[in-house]
């Protein structure tokens, strides 16, 4: 029989030899890695989680591709760095995907685009905020024991779009069209939950309403739990201020400067800045103040803790409000504020690496959907991270890196009669960190 398959254009010959290179391997995959993710979503029991807040209205008898298989497909394509849909119907015949969904190389093919598409438009509103439970469920069913406190980092991203998808917002700022999402994550890096909004900043009826909501699926689960938010100067308004009050939540906010604060620290730059310019070969520096004011829109005076910092460009003052009476300034601002600058490498991780960011579908429902599905994507890479020794460089790998090293691993599947072999390169160069990172699977916390 002749093969049809095309050869490679344009190889150059290797001493004297020509290069000849086709398509043609048969049941090879570039996603050995898979292995792991795959262990990892069984522990985790992510998909099967999500797929129970749908209502399937296919006819049962005529069902192929169960909710939970889709799912757990589409997660694991995100993860492996395929976030385009198109891409499931030339990765559906992959021998490795298929043993990461419990079927033989030599069996059916996984779902098609369409399936995943149709998939995508199946949530209503009321399913979505069965999903969100369901996320904020996965969040609190990572803990060995149920902690004293959780710190929870708030932030929002801006999301570009090209085209005319419903909540999409012109934002000045940065001279787009998109959507603003909120993304909530705790100081572990754990993926707490998200919500998609139009491209604009929210107003502190908005945020009320929002941590109003996170807050009571938390204490569904923890009754009794400690809640600190952190978030940046946006997230500082009296409506959360008097909500986070009455519900024992307390917070740290940015607080943006303004005419009224700086004549609080007036003093202190001064000061700060004459002993900068005493010895100025000593490099920057950085003193705390502290003080009680309020906005006249406050219902009452707050703590806050202004950081100035003098050196050769000027002076420089920061402020933040806190509800907590303890601690003193530096602590707070040095050791609690700013670590929230980490969430910042935790957006990063979903949104670039996992490419969070592709909410092209239409309905504002679909899209709020696949930021839930790049959310499980997250949950497998950070568990895939999390298992690996404290203090290695593997603990904090950026998920692209880790994707690259452990996942696009180049496998040669065999099925036999009694077993499945899969060959992996001899020459991996991480082949002893796959093994332990199979090793320690059994730490995993679901």
């Amino acid at each position: 029989m002749v093969d049809l398959t095309p050869f490679l254009p344009g190889l150059s010959p290797v001493q004297g030899k020509a290069v000849v290179a086709r398509f043609d391997g048969g049941r090879l995959s570039s996603e050995g890695g898979l292995l792991g993710l795959r262990e990892i979503e069984r522990r985790l029991g992510l998909a099967d989680r999500l797929a129970n807040c749908l209502v399937d209205p296919r006819v049962p008898e005529r069902v192929v591709h169960r909710l939970a298989e889709i799912i757990r497909f589409r997660m694991l394509m995100i993860a492996a760095g395929y976030e385009d849909g198109n891409d499931a119907d030339a990765l559906r015949r992959d021998p490795m995907f298929k043993l990461a969904l419990d079927r033989l190389p030599a069996g059916e093919e996984l779902c098609s685009q369409s399936t995943i598409s149709r998939l995508e438009n199946l949530p209503d509103r009321r399913a979505l905020l069965r999903l969100g439970r369901a996320l904020v469920e996965q969040y609190c069913g990572s803990f060995r024991a149920v902690p004293q406190r959780i710190v929870l980092d708030i932030d929002d991203t801006f999301d570009r779009v090209h085209g005319g998808q419903q909540l999409r917002l012109f934002n000045a700022y940065y001279d787009d069209y998109g959507f603003q999402p909120i993304v909530v994550f705790d100081a572990e890096g754990r993926f707490v939950t998200a919500l998609l909004r139009p491209g604009k900043r929210p107003s502190g009826v908005e945020i009320r309403g929002f941590v109003r909501r996170l807050v009571g699926a938390l204490r569904s689960h923890w009754p009794k739990v400690e809640i600190l938010l952190r978030a940046d100067s946006h997230y500082a308004s009296p409506e959360v201020f008097d909500w986070c009050r009455k519900n024992r939540v307390d917070w740290v906010f940015g607080l943006a400067p303004n005419a009224a604060l700086c004549r609080h620290v007036a003093a202190l730059e001064k000061s700060t800045a004459a002993r900068f310019k005493a010895a100025p070969g000593r490099g920057k520096v950085r003193r705390f103040g502290q003080f009680h004011d309020a906005a006249q829109s406050w219902s009452r005076v707050e703590r806050i803790i202004a950081r100035v910092e003098a050196g050769l460009d000027g002076t420089d003052t920061r402020f933040i409000v806190t509800s907590l009476e303890g601690g003193r300034a530096k602590h707070l601002y040095q050791r609690l504020y700013c670590a929230r600058g980490q969430a910042e490498n935790h957006i990063k991780a979903w949104k670039n690496h996992l490419a969070a960011d592709r909410t092209s579908c239409h309905a504002a429902e679909d899209n709020q959907f696949r930021l839930f599905l790049h959310a499980g994507a997250y949950w497998l890479l950070w568990s895939m991270r999390r298992v690996m020794p404290k203090h290695s460089v593997w603990r904090v790998m950026q998920f692209d890196t880790l994707r690259l090293r452990l996942v696009k691993l180049a496998a040669r599947v065999v099925e036999l009669k009694t077993q499945v072999k899969i060959h992996l390169p001899t020459s991996a160069p991480d082949q002893a960190i796959f093994a332990m990172l199979l090793d320690r699977l059994p730490r995993l916390v679901t």
